[in-house]
């Protein structure tokens, strides 16, 4: 129970910063993460966590080559 209202507490300061998401939005949105990766299991988590740091660098250094190709 404290977890759920932990995680509704971080998902609504989130939206706080996300243009296209409500408070409401981003603490029923932190619950349902916090439910989903519980039931998925910790090989799962690492590769969503993985995946997404891949998808970070690829979109940094299509950034970079963006801005080196305009100068």
């Amino acid at each position: 129970m404290i977890g759920k209202i932990a995680a509704a507490a971080i998902g609504s300061k989130i939206a706080q910063g996300t243009p296209h998401l409500s408070q409401p939005g981003g603490a029923l949105l932190g619950i349902v993460t916090t439910s989903v990766l519980r039931r998925m299991g910790p090989l799962a988590v690492a590769a969503m966590a993985g995946g997404w740091l891949l998808s970070r660098e690829r979109d940094k250094r299509s950034r970079q080559g963006a801005s080196a190709r305009s100068d």
